[in-house]
């Protein structure tokens, strides 16, 4: 833990450390993966690191954490770390992998501040380094504990029993255990997917699970973005054995009975439809506003079931935006242009569950908090690398 000196160490070198991590983090990159090759290519998403997206997620992630300590906010510590370690757990990652990421950066940090890191500053942030990672170590340990695997040992192989076309960019498949029983899953949970790429890389990512929670299979569905999604696209069929992980994420539904809004962006429907199936089994009477927006209803993934789901509920009412539609269509329910909260009932005792591209996710969470809706109501997923805000706004 940090000592009242090592926390005046680092809030006196903050702004230094802040204002050098756009050049700090690339760098950690290139020797993390210039020592660890089979890192890029099997563990962290080669797409967001072309596009420096990885990087700026990590330089949040310190950042935000760094400022935690000067201003304590034990809430939102916990929620950014939550998230963290419920992705870094679907990922497999391990204890020791923590010492290798520290070796690398701390070399970073030197190379770019030189002089500037003297032994007291290194030894504070050093200090907050491990303070982080010890705190994401226990929470990773909780979450293998509780999902009944050894640290790491996430993955099984698994058999596609279905494959439908839910969209015209769109495929649902659906997947069945090779061997016993599938481990269970909270609505709102995510598996990882792991496949094997022409150039021998087997790169990761994360898609929501669709069905029943009660069901014997699961089921998730894949847009076509990128690499892997490519892959699955055109190689992933019926009968194909996949390389999956245990389910995790913390994008679940509130202990509560308080009303739900529910805003998606795009393929972030998925999530919502996790949701929206465990709130239709137990015919939920609480209030469930949806809210979607797509570019157009033509390539909207599970238009019909979204509709459905929310319709089955007792109190449920579903909200569309559409950056092409034909006027004709418009309608209290349908609407143009990119999701606004204006005209929509919004209830401050609401809990926010938001999934969507990383802007969506920024705007539409300003958007609910100038509805006054609380901070520590508004709860979100998003598959890309997290920009987190060092601040409440």
């Amino acid at each position: 833990m940090l000592s009242d000196t090592q926390r005046a160490t680092i809030a006196a070198t903050l702004p230094a450390v802040e204002g050098s991590l756009a050049e700090i983090t690339p760098r950690f990159y290139r020797g993390l993966f210039a020592a660890h090759p089979d890192l890029l290519d099997n563990l962290f998403n080669r797409t967001h690191q072309k596009s420096g997206e990885q990087p700026q997620a990590l330089a949040g992630s310190i950042a935000a954490f760094a400022r935690l300590q000067l201003e304590p906010d034990v809430r939102r510590q916990r929620f950014i770390l939550d998230r963290i370690a419920h992705k870094h757990a679907s990922l497999g990652v391990t204890a020791e992998q923590y010492a290798v990421v520290h070796d690398h950066l701390f070399a970073a940090i030197v190379e770019v501040l030189g002089a500037a890191v003297t032994p007291e500053v290194a030894d504070a942030w050093d200090q907050l380094y491990w303070d982080m990672a010890d705190l994401l170590i226990s929470s990773e340990a909780d979450l293998y504990a509780e999902a009944g695997v050894e640290p790491g040992q996430v993955w099984r192989e698994v058999r596609v029993i279905g494959r439908e076309q839910v969209s015209p960019d769109t495929v649902a498949l659906t997947l069945a255990p090779v061997e016993g029983q599938l481990p269970s899953f909270r609505p709102g949970q995510y598996i990882s997917v792991q496949v094997p790429l022409l150039d021998g890389a087997r790169q990761i990512r994360q898609y929501s699970l669709t069905g029943s929670a009660g069901e014997p299979t699961w089921r998730f569905s894949v847009k076509l973005a990128g690499e892997v999604s490519a892959h699955l696209h055109e190689h992933v069929f019926e009968g194909d054995l996949l390389h999956v992980s245990t389910p995790f994420g913390d994008l679940i539904l509130p202990d509560d009975d308080a009303p739900l809004l529910l805003a998606s962006a795009g393929i972030g429907c998925t999530p919502v439809i996790g949701l929206l199936t465990a709130l239709s089994e137990r015919r939920d009477a609480r209030p469930v506003t949806v809210l979607h927006a797509d570019r157009s209803r033509d390539r909207q993934p599970h238009r019909g079931m979204l509709a459905a789901l929310t319709d089955s509920l007792p109190s449920g009412r579903l909200i569309q935006w559409y950056e092409n539609a034909s006027p004709h269509v418009v309608s209290d329910a349908v609407r143009l242009g990119q999701m606004s909260l204006d005209g929509v009932a919004v209830d401050r005792n609401s809990h926010v569950m938001l999934c969507g591209p990383t802007g969506f996710l920024s705007s539409m969470r300003e958007a609910f908090l100038d509805h006054e809706i609380d901070e520590s109501r508004i709860h979100y997923e998003t598959f890309g690398p997290e920009l987190l805000r060092t601040g409440a706004r």
